[in-house]
């Protein structure tokens, strides 16, 4: 572990390149570069769950966390571990205070390892808009979190209405077990659905995708309802068929699942409930534009999503300063 204090971009690439000489290798092997734009108090956390993730994916980690950016006294302190404690692989934790926090791309731009892909990640309430954050534009995968955000469906919303390909979100990770599930039931049955509900809480932002889902692929109007356990997750989905017949998924543990059609027999099935880290770890499996999150987000808010087919050009960064955009005292 290198740590350096009140340093310099070119000082923090010196030394990422000393560690890896010292190890005895170079940049080769790396599938991609992990930006993880964290919250100061949570920097611990998030690197655990990078890591984690990144165990099944060689990468080059960047942890950046950016504080007081109104702040004219600015300072830059940088943590450089290669194959030490935070484990294989090559991180660097990037602190950036005061108005250098408004520049973090001219630090962290050289620090990427060549000719890989990139992917951003913020750990905390996600960016209203990301073309704000440079860090997000030169990425070429940008993972947010609603659940992070203290209204998830407002969060939603934003990321609707700032869409571009290449964007995706944990919550809609969170559903992917349950799209399976969904998917394996409805090859089991022939008749057309005439109604859908899932079964979460009010405000669930992974239940609104997983309902935009179901909506935009069956073309029936998919509403949420709460559970009679008040659960915190989503906990099932019933499927009422045009013949009258239905089809149930209930949530019967935290990882297991009932499945059931009228006058058939139950079956219960495992449900993945992915963590941050697995989530996250999907995501970095998964580096081209993901058309049915995009199709599921303008269904689950109606907000015509920009960049569904393709067409939205890539990122520009629009430049924001937060001290111009502050309230005058």
């Amino acid at each position: 572990m290198t740590v350096l204090t009140d340093t310099s971009g070119k000082e923090v690439l010196a030394a990422l390149s000393a560690a890896r000489t010292s190890r005895g290798g170079g940049a080769s092997g790396l599938a991609l570069t992990l930006v993880v734009v964290a919250e100061t108090d949570a920097v611990d956390s998030a690197t655990s769950s990078a890591c984690v993730a990144a165990q099944a994916h060689p990468c080059r980690l960047i942890m950046v966390t950016r504080e007081s950016p109104t702040d004219a006294n600015y300072r830059l302190d940088a943590e450089i571990c290669v194959d030490g404690r935070l484990g294989t692989g090559e991180t660097v934790i990037l602190r950036m205070h005061g108005r250098l926090a408004l520049h973090a791309e001219s630090i962290t731009l050289p620090l990427l390892a060549p000719d890989v892909p990139v992917v951003a990640w913020w750990q905390g309430v996600p960016p209203e808009k990301i073309a704000r954050d440079p860090l997000g534009v030169f990425a070429d995968r940008r993972v947010t979190d609603c659940s992070q955000h203290p209204d998830p469906l407002t969060a939603l919303h934003q990321r609707a209405q700032d869409y571009r390909p290449g964007d995706t979100d944990i919550t809609w990770t969170r559903t992917t077990s349950w799209r399976s599930l969904l998917a394996d039931a409805f090859d089991t049955i022939d008749a057309q659905p005439a109604s859908i509900e899932v079964h979460a809480p009010v405000g669930n932002a992974s239940a609104a995708l997983l309902a935009g889902w179901l909506q935009s692929r069956l073309g029936v109007v998919v509403r949420c309802g709460l559970p009679a356990d008040d659960e915190p997750e989503i906990s099932g989905v019933t499927v009422t068929l045009h013949d009258g017949s239905t089809l149930t998924l209930k949530r019967e543990s935290p990882n297991s699942v009932v499945v059931q059609q009228t006058g058939g027999a139950a079956q219960q099935l495992p449900l993945d409930q992915p963590s941050v880290c697995d989530a996250l770890a999907e995501e970095l499996r998964h580096l081209d534009p993901d058309q049915p999150y995009a199709a599921a987000l303008q269904t689950a808010t109606g907000v015509a999503v920009a960049g569904a087919d393709y067409s939205a050009a890539a990122r520009i960064h629009e430049w924001h300063d937060p001290e111009l955009s502050a309230p005058a005292s």
